[in-house]
């Protein structure tokens, strides 16, 4: 049996919750149930009503503030591609891909991001000077969140 609110009053009132509380994202885990709400704008929509394992119920912390709209158009922008969490050196303990001031070559990992258990390099998208990193290791992030500045 189902314990999770799955109908859309309780998904209404989650994402009035939501809303008062300036979460973005919300997820409860009972048994073999899970429902994830994501906020984005003025609007909530769920993400998953799945079987897992039993973990404890989860909320996320409130997102970052976006970025600037002067970095987002800025040419050499490094941007989320999805969203997941941001880790800015290959393992724990390991030296960060980058810093600020240091010379990258077009193509060339500046930090992962996690999504779904799946690693993904991020890639410099131009040759240049890291001039601003923007995020921090292990945090989360946001579809076209700016992450760092190649100057």
């Amino acid at each position: 049996m189902n314990r999770i609110p799955t109908d859309p009053d309780s998904i209404r009132r989650l994402a009035v919750i939501m809303a008062e509380t300036g979460l973005t994202e919300l997820e409860m885990v009972d048994k073999d149930s899970r429902i994830r709400v994501v906020r984005g704008g003025a609007t909530a929509a769920v993400v998953s009503v799945t079987p897992t394992a039993a973990t404890p119920v989860a909320a996320a912390p409130a997102a970052p503030a976006p970025a600037p709209v002067a970095d987002a158009s800025h040419p050499g922008a490094v941007t989320s591609p999805m969203v997941g969490v941001a880790y800015l050196s290959p393992e724990p303990g390991s030296p960060h891909f980058v810093s600020v001031g240091q010379q990258v070559t077009a193509g060339q990992t500046v930090l992962l991001i996690e999504a779904m258990k799946t690693f993904n390099q991020i890639k410099a998208p131009k040759a240049g000077t890291i001039s601003r990193i923007l995020v921090e290791n292990s945090a989360p992030v946001e579809y076209g969140e700016v992450l760092m500045i190649v100057d």
